[in-house]
């Protein structure tokens, strides 16, 4: 053996213990486990998508239904908080919320956030995050335009954060792609859609609801690879101790969930279904 290709092997070898070290520091930090402070008593947040006066489809809530959620929720003693709040408490690095807190978010950026969602917000004056695909905005005729995001930050209830670029399945990418590709077109979500918002918007953005709910170890990697201190799913329970801030849970909200369905999600009384993975439409 050629002296230089011993030199080339244990080079190679070096390299690779150090891509390896570099991916395991990556993993621990995307499957940090969230620790609340004691005491902290779990916490239900909320996922909307599409607004109406009648059900059209399964993922709208009526006007009239998210209006009930809002005055249950006045009522009863509940407290609606930011959900940038609960991330730096869980991170340790804000206040405990208050018991009986409540997060409110809603995914897409369809146009009914803005003529439905919004003057309820007002009304109530509750914080909601928005999630959003940029490539749809001021393109797609069922999509929010930026001068509404623009309005909707404005009100200082609202915050706008990342729904990757355009909303796409990662398993069937993953099936479809050869990994290097599948790894740049990941990071091609994470990145442009965070580098967009920032510029468009003038804000913060590092937190991320996963299309479809869909997430494993590796793509929470990526995730905090590329800034992003917290994601998002719609598994169907409360926050709690122990679970990761890159895969924080929420209720998938549709008509259904009112009167007692919506006192007992409240309670994390609610169904244990497993969120649809099909195509949604817009």
């Amino acid at each position: 053996m050629h002296p230089g290709d011993e030199q080339a092997r244990g080079t190679s070898r070096s390299g690779w213990r150090s891509d390896t070290l570099l991916l395991a520091i990556v993993l621990l930090v995307a499957t940090a486990r969230a620790e609340p402070p004691a005491g902290m008593s779990p916490i239900p947040i909320l996922v909307y998508h599409r607004f109406g006066p009648i059900v059209t489809d399964a993922m709208t809530v009526t006007t009239s239904t998210f209006a009930s959620h809002l005055e249950y929720l006045a009522g009863h003693g509940y407290t609606v908080i930011p959900l940038r709040a609960l991330v730096g408490a869980l991170r340790g690095s804000a206040p405990q919320p208050p018991p009986r807190s409540v997060v409110i978010t809603a995914d897409d950026g369809h146009r009914t956030v803005y003529s439905e969602m919004l003057p309820l917000v007002r009304r109530f004056q509750v914080p909601v995050t928005l999630f959003v695909y940029p490539s749809a905005i001021s393109r797609a005729d069922y999509a929010l335009t930026w001068d509404q995001l623009r309005d909707l930050r404005a009100t200082g209830l609202v915050d706008v954060q990342s729904h990757t670029f355009w909303h796409p399945n990662f398993r069937v990418e993953k099936r479809r792609l050869a990994p290097a590709a599948y790894d740049a077109f990941v990071t091609n979500q994470l990145v442009r859609s965070r580098r967009m918002l920032e510029s468009q918007l003038d804000g913060s953005v590092d937190l991320l609801a996963w299309p479809f709910g869909i997430v494993d170890d590796e793509l929470a990697a990526k995730a905090a690879a590329a800034g992003y201190m917290a994601g998002f799913t719609i598994e169907r329970r409360h926050v709690r101790a122990g679970d990761s801030l890159l895969k924080l849970p929420r209720y998938l909200m549709t008509d259904a969930d009112r009167g007692k369905a919506f006192e007992a999600l409240l309670t994390d009384g609610a169904p244990r279904r497993e969120p649809s993975m099909e195509k949604r439409a817009p």
